[in-house]
């Protein structure tokens, strides 16, 4: 016999808790994470959240991007599009669907470069290359600067205007490099180790004007990076603009935001004063630096603990839940409408079918029709009639007593009564005997029954 009952000591969940669990476990477990897909069954709803599939050639996940989060998207995603999104893993617990909450959207192309540059910029700082301690401070005294650059770019032009100024007796040696495109960082890394090999500057600018993230990317490469680290001569980075950065930046043992930057950097006065205020002013920009990275990193922690805690992630359930109800009563209220119609269609081809002008044309015709009818029977009556009478009428000539007055033959009354014996008359009656062209008055003197006369009727 089965028990229906569980186990001693074992939970009974409801669907709710479970899905409550199953949540939990996702977002706790997995958190955020980095994917890049293909947009599909992408619907914008009311309430100004977007929900879409993201997929690939072999499966696909149901995802939502809440109205606070895709407001800063500058495009919104087209069916089809290649994308990059950072997203944390749940679940929608009224139908146990597993589902992505996306934070984060841009596309693939910039999106994979970003996402190359944060694994590049993780891995190097795990493996210490950005540690401050192993980073090289600048000589007290500068005399020779090599520059690492183009020699027909704006950024030489920069630093050479910035050491004429305020320091002409500072010499400079340039070390001629791509910067830009496939070729770039082969060409840095090898006129960095060329510097180092021939050790004739004290300090070593690395720099290029601005660009885009793809115009820098040579400065990104993983190699060049570990060339950076391994130099013997202090390198400063100055690549782009103060809002660009790039790898290079992060292992150098000094950033400058702009090639003039940089240039006053190496030219500055050599007292121990000013030597000691910038060294400080580094070590604390880049304590301070690690340190907003480390509480920036605590606050997303801590960001993620609250989204799961925050009752905007209940309120976003229940604004997919409407969104979903709307989008269900919408579907059923079109197929009621669209019943209505073809029913209201049907009724009134009915009624067309039954409107009294068309009834009316219909009893016309037939009353055409059967006064036609009527016409004809009334005319064949007429003919049969016609015929008849005339037969009647040839009849009743034939059999008239005028007719056999015309033979010869007439006819005697007595008081308008034809004598039909001798026996109904008697002496002294007025007869009148009618011929075929007139009537002759008599009167009985005598009269004589015929000898057989006995033997009529």
């Amino acid at each position: 016999m089965v028990s229906n009952t569980a186990p001693q000591g074992q939970k009974i969940h409801t669907v709710t808790t479970l899905n409550r669990l199953a949540r939990n476990i996702l977002t706790s477990e997995i958190g955020l994470v980095w994917l890049t897909a293909e947009i599909s069954n992408f619907v914008r709803a009311a309430s100004g959240h977007w929900y879409f599939t993201l997929k690939d050639d072999k499966a696909q996940v149901r995802a939502a991007m809440f109205r606070t989060a895709n407001r800063v998207v500058r495009q919104p995603p087209r069916e089809g599009d290649r994308v990059l999104v950072r997203a944390s893993v749940g679940l929608y617990e009224p139908r146990g669907d597993y589902q992505l909450v996306v934070e984060t959207l841009q596309p693939e192309g910039e999106g994979q470069l970003k996402l190359a540059f944060e694994k590049l910029k993780f891995s190097l700082q795990a493996e210490g290359l950005f540690d401050q301690n192993r980073k090289q401070s600048l000589p007290k005294v500068i005399k020779r600067v090599g520059v690492i650059t183009s020699a027909q770019g704006a950024a030489l032009h920069d630093v050479l205007s910035v050491l004429k100024r305020r320091s002409p007796a500072t010499e400079v040696i340039v070390y001629p490099s791509m910067v830009q495109g496939e070729q770039a960082s082969r060409q840095l890394m090898h006129q960095l180790w060329v510097a180092n090999q021939r050790n004739e500057v004290d300090v070593i600018l690395l720099t290029r004007g601005g660009g885009s993230m793809e115009d820098l990317w040579c400065f990104n490469d993983e190699s060049l990076a570990r060339e950076i680290a391994r130099s013997g001569i202090p390198v400063v980075s100055a690549v782009g603009h103060e809002v660009d950065v790039t790898i290079a930046d992060f292992v150098a043992d000094l950033r400058a935001p702009t090639p003039s930057a940089a240039a006053e950097l190496v030219s500055m006065d050599q007292t121990e004063s000013l030597s000691q205020i910038r060294n400080l002013t580094r070590r604390l920009s880049q304590s301070t630096q690690s340190l907003i990275q480390r509480q920036t990193h605590r606050l997303m922690t801590l960001e993620q603990r609250l989204i799961r805690r925050h009752p905007s992630a209940q309120l976003n359930q229940q604004s997919q839940s409407i969104d979903r109800l709307e989008q269900r009563l919408h579907q059923a209220m079109t197929r009621r409408l669209t019943l209505a119609q073809q029913a209201v269609q049907s009724q009134s081809h009915r009624l067309q079918r039954q409107h009294p002008e068309i009834r009316l044309e219909a009893l016309r015709s037939r009353c055409h029709h059967s006064h036609q009818r009527l016409l004809s029977l009334m005319q064949r009556k007429l003919e049969s009639n016609g015929q008849r009478l005339a037969s009647m009428a040839h009849l009743l000539q034939s059999v008239s007593p005028l007719a056999t007055l015309s033979r010869g033959y007439s006819i005697t009354l007595k008081n308008d009564k034809a004598v039909t014996s001798v026996a109904h008359i008697a002496a002294q009656d007025t007869l009148v005997t009618r011929v075929k062209d007139g009537e002759i008055t008599s009167v009985v003197t005598h009269c004589q029954p015929l000898v057989d006369s006995d033997k009529s009727p």
